[in-house]
């Protein structure tokens, strides 16, 4: 294990509503923060860039008008205002996840660089993080990267999958909190429940996101919740923070 202690609270983070291709669905962006019961924090994956709220020409010269666009996007949604409704500062993460290198995934990452990043190898084997479309991307991190190859707990009630498909290296993650609830946090190997039946056309390799989405379903455990990445329906309805999941 990664480190002691066992998960004991989930909390989701709201980091913005992103409108896909000029409305063909408005999907909300999490992150996902953990505490053990020993004071640990755990943060998975940080959103989008902060300075897309102070500087307007930043999306475009990322390229992201192309995908979509963030909607009336405010400072408690970004990583550092996400965290700031729970009492907390960057300062607090003790470790972070990245589940891959997307740019609504790693937009934060530079203000955690005080924290290990766990990640799959194959992931951190790309020269930068891949970000969005062909736009420059943003560099590594200086900091200690904890790089794993197969299904990983990172503490009681934490255990990381990899999940290859939507990128070569994407990882999940299952929960399984102090009072006995189980969550599958999908992430990007399944981000909308429509996903299976089209063919997973949004992956980078939609036959090993078939693969992967069967295989993190069949190691979860049968009562596990299943949390998508960005799906739509649900995301009105789950608990945002500072509620707790």
């Amino acid at each position: 294990m990664i480190l002691p202690g066992r998960i004991e609270r989930l909390f989701i983070l709201d980091l913005g509503l992103f409108e896909v291709r000029g409305g063909e669905r408005i999907i909300g962006i999490p992150a996902y923060l953990l505490e053990t019961d020993r004071g640990q924090r755990i943060l998975i994956d940080t959103g989008f860039p902060p300075d897309y709220l102070t500087d307007p020409d930043r999306p475009a010269r990322d390229g992201l008008p192309r995908f979509g666009r963030l909607i009336d996007f405010r400072p408690d949604q970004t990583a550092e205002g996400a965290l700031a409704l729970l009492g907390l500062r960057p300062a607090d993460i003790d470790l972070v996840i990245l589940s891959h290198g997307h740019i609504d995934h790693v937009g934060s990452l530079p203000l955690f660089a005080h924290a290990p990043v766990v990640l799959t190898d194959r992931e951190r084997a790309e020269p930068a993080p891949l970000y969005f479309g062909d736009a420059p991307p943003i560099a590594w991190p200086e900091t200690t990267y904890v790089r794993i190859e197969a299904d990983t707990p990172v503490c009681e009630g934490l255990t990381l999958v990899p999940t290859p498909g939507h990128t070569a290296g994407h990882l999940s993650a299952l929960v399984t909190l102090a009072d006995g609830r189980s969550a599958i946090l999908a992430i990007d190997a399944l981000n909308r429940i429509s996903e299976p039946a089209e063919g997973f056309a949004d992956s980078a390799d939609p036959a090993a996101s078939q693969a992967s989405a069967s295989y993190l379903l069949s190691v979860a455990p049968p009562e596990a919740v299943l949390i998508y990445g960005h799906e739509p329906t649900q995301w009105p309805l789950l608990p945002k923070a500072p509620r707790p999941w």
